[in-house]
C-alpha cells in the first residue's frame, strides 16, 4: 500500500483522540465510529509501523513508549496541520480554547485585571484558567500556557520571561501589636513563620545576619499550599510570611500588613515566566496571541 494510500493525519487524529479520552469507546463516540473500528485503525496503524503501540486491558489502555513518542509526534504534527490551514484561510483572528495554568497570586493580581481586555482584543478566544500552585505536568493536564515561579528546571519546555520581583517578610499589625516587631535574624526564633507545604527550589528564608547570607528554616504553625492563602493567613494575623511584592503592595498601602526585617533583606528577585511545551514548530495562533498579550499587559514587577 502507498503513502497515498493511507490516511495517516486521520489515523494521527484518531489515535490522539484515543489517548486523551483514555480508550476506544470514547473516541469512537467522539467520531461517530464504532469501537471495533477504532480498535481496528489502531491495530492496522501499528502493523504499519511494526510495533506496539498500547497495551490493552479490560480496565484501562496503557501507551507503551512506542505509544508515548508517536503520541507526542503527532500531537505536533496535528497542531502545524492546524496552523497551516489557518494561515491560508482568509480570517486572520485567532480562535479557539486555551488551558491556562497559573499560580493563584499572579492569577489573582495579574492576571484577573487585565482577561476582560484580552477576551475584548480576541472575542474568537474562550480562556480556561487552572488556579493553582503546584508544577503540573502540561502534556498529562492538556495545558497550553503555564505561569510559574521560581527557578525553572531544565525541560523540554520554552520560557518566555513576564519580570521578576522582590521578595519581602510581611505581617499583620494586630500580629505585631501582639508579639512584637522582630529587629534581627536572631529574634525571628520567637515568632510564628508560616509557608508553603509543597518542596521548593529554595527551602526557607534567605537573609542577611551581619551582612553574610543565612537561610532561616521556615518553622511555624500553619503551611499552606498556594501563596495567596498565604497571603491571606498573613493579613488574619496568623504569623510572619515571605511574599512576593505584587502580591502584597496594595495590603501594604492599605495598612493590612507591614514590612518586616527590610535592613536584612537580600533584595532577590523571583522571576516569573510563562511555559509551554517546545516542540520546534510554530505555534497555534490563540496561543501566539496569549504569550504576546501577558508580555505585553501582564508583567510583574
Amino acid at each position: 500500500m502507498g503513502r497515498l494510500d493511507v490516511n495517516r493525519s486521520g489515523e494521527m487524529e484518531v489515535f490522539s483522540r484515543v489517548v486523551e479520552l483514555g480508550g476506544f469507546s470514547a473516541a469512537a463516540r467522539a467520531f461517530r465510529m464504532t469501537p471495533s473500528a477504532v480498535s481496528k485503525l489502531v491495530a492496522r496503524l501499528e502493523t504499519r509501523l511494526g510495533t506496539r503501540l498500547v497495551n490493552r486491558s479490560t480496565r484501562k489502555l496503557q501507551l507503551t513508549l512506542e505509544g508515548m513518542a508517536f503520541y507526542e509526534r503527532s500531537i505536533r504534527i496535528l497542531s502545524d496541520l492546524d496552523e497551516a490551514e489557518r494561515s491560508a484561510s482568509t480570517s486572520e483572528n485567532p480562535a479557539g480554547r486555551i488551558r491556562l495554568n497559573t499560580n493563584a497570586s499572579y492569577g489573582t493580581h495579574i492576571l484577573a485585571p487585565v482577561v476582560p481586555e484580552f477576551l475584548a482584543r480576541y472575542p474568537g478566544i474562550s480562556l480556561n484558567i487552572v488556579q493553582t500552585d503546584a508544577i503540573v505536568d502540561l502534556m498529562e493536564e492538556r495545558t497550553d500556557v503555564a505561569v510559574r515561579a521560581g527557578p525553572l528546571k531544565s525541560s523540554n519546555l520554552i520560557a518566555r520571561k513576564l519580570g521578576a520581583t522582590r521578595m519581602m517578610i510581611v505581617a499583620a499589625p494586630a500580629y505585631l501589636e501582639r508579639f512584637g516587631e522582630p529587629r534581627s535574624v536572631a529574634e525571628l526564633d520567637a515568632h510564628n513563620r508560616i509557608g508553603l507545604c509543597y518542596t521548593r527550589t529554595i527551602e526557607g528564608w534567605p537573609l542577611l545576619r551581619d551582612g553574610e547570607p543565612v537561610t532561616v528554616p521556615i518553622v511555624g504553625s500553619t503551611q499552606t499550599s498556594d501563596g495567596e492563602a498565604l497571603r491571606h493567613l498573613a493579613i488574619a494575623g496568623a504569623g510572619l510570611a515571605r511574599l512576593a511584592t505584587f502580591t502584597v503592595r496594595e495590603d501594604i498601602r492599605a495598612g493590612r500588613l507591614r514590612p518586616v526585617l527590610e535592613d536584612c533583606n537580600p533584595g532577590d528577585l523571583e522571576e516569573v515566566h510563562a511555559v509551554y511545551l517546545g516542540q520546534g514548530g510554530p505555534l497555534p495562533a490563540r496561543v501566539r496571541a496569549l504569550l504576546d498579550f501577558l508580555g505585553e499587559k501582564a508583567r510583574v514587577g
